[in-house]
């Protein structure tokens, strides 16, 4: 496990297009996420150490903002060569609230960026970088969470008002990258 932290934001950037399949067995493009109040992109996996610790609070924050105009897509893009948990079949075995899209080339994750999971993007209504930064201030305990950073970010962009530019990385397991992909 390579602990990464991503990188300073883009703050403003566009949104890349998508179209990835999805555990749901449905074809998932950015088309169906626009128009939303607030969209939120997460590069997430099965195996990642990380992502377990935080997959509970994931679930409830596509719980809570899935009601609320807010847009919320998973994708995993990890070479299941070298993690097997990371397979599409494996994909396939969680229920999230949201759709888990397969990244197999790759191309979606390098498009945006990422490169740690999880790694988090929130958009707003135009399809603009708000916010690139971790969940919250304790991804090992939930018991121990004092800032909940990213669901302060959506509900500062549901009440319109401008998300803070100081941010804290997300930090995870690299993505682990076919070995043509990396660069």
């Amino acid at each position: 496990m390579a602990l990464t932290y991503t990188p300073d934001p883009s703050i403003g950037q566009a949104c890349p297009d998508f179209q990835l399949p999805g555990t749901d067995g449905k074809m998932h493009t950015r088309a169906e996420f626009e128009g939303a109040r607030a969209l939120l992109v997460m590069f997430i996996c099965n195996h990642c150490p990380y992502v377990i610790a935080v997959e509970d609070r994931l679930v409830a924050l596509g719980r809570t903002f899935g009601q609320q105009s807010v847009k919320i897509v998973a994708i995993s893009s990890n070479d299941p060569e070298q993690k097997p948990a990371d397979s599409f079949e494996n994909m396939q075995k969680k229920a999230y609230p949201f759709p888990y899209l397969h990244d197999e080339s790759q191309a979606v994750a390098k498009a945006f960026g990422a490169v740690c999971t999880p790694d988090f993007f929130l958009y707003d209504e135009s399809l603009k970088l708000v916010y690139r930064g971790r969940l919250d201030d304790s991804w090992k305990d939930a018991s121990l969470v004092k800032s909940e950073e990213l669901k302060a970010a959506i509900e500062t962009l549901l009440e319109g008002r401008e998300v803070t530019r100081e941010q804290r990385p997300s930090m995870g397991c690299s993505i682990k990258w076919k070995p043509q992909n990396i660069a």
